[in-house]
């Protein structure tokens, strides 16, 4: 060489990126878990559609509008979805410490058979079957697990997608809000 250095090299902080990526990862998961589902406002609101569902259990199809009066809560599922399963001991304690809510858990898309067996190894009561899928585009249903909160007046509040571990506390947050606005 003659004599020439080299340009110092400008050195990724790759550090400083991780941390930057960490703390947006961890205000995202704070936004969904604890302020998300705090979105209940009313001019969002929209009627919910006028379906009905088999019940598992041989008796009468279970209809949104049979649940006026009551805030319910639609759980949609799938037998296949890991999400669902490690949610559903959540919303199902949830459920025991609220009797006044109505908790309906909607099979989507699968055989009778299926959903009974699974149903039956996870204790879960109301299960209705939505077997011909109708429920993705009443319901905006796009993965799974979905929580839809309807109001006692049967208009569809909030729609929650995906696993959150902290459900109970936005159905919690859902009842309490809509309870009030009676």
């Amino acid at each position: 060489m003659n004599g020439e250095s080299a340009p110092p090299q400008r050195r990724v902080p790759w550090g400083r990126i991780l941390d930057i990526v960490a703390v947006a990862l961890i205000l995202f998961a704070l936004w969904k878990l604890f302020v998300a589902p705090r979105f209940l406002n009313a001019p969002g609101a929209y009627p919910a559609p006028r379906v009905s569902f088999a019940r598992l259990d041989g008796g009468a199809p279970f209809t949104v509008a049979s649940a006026r009066g009551h805030v319910l809560f639609l759980d949609f599922f799938a037998t296949w979805c890991t999400p669902c399963r490690a949610e559903l001991p959540f919303i199902q304690a949830w459920e025991r410490a609220h009797p006044q809510a109505l908790v309906v858990p909607v099979d989507v898309g699968e055989p009778r058979a299926s959903v009974r067996r699974f149903a039956v190894a996870h204790a879960m009561k109301r299960v209705v079957l939505d077997p011909e899928q109708l429920s993705r585009g009443f319901f905006q249903v796009l993965g799974f697990p979905t929580m839809v909160v309807i109001d006692a007046r049967g208009n569809i509040r909030a729609t929650w997608t995906g696993f959150n571990p902290a459900i109970g506390l936005a159905m919690s947050n859902a009842l309490q809000s809509l309870s009030k606005k009676r």
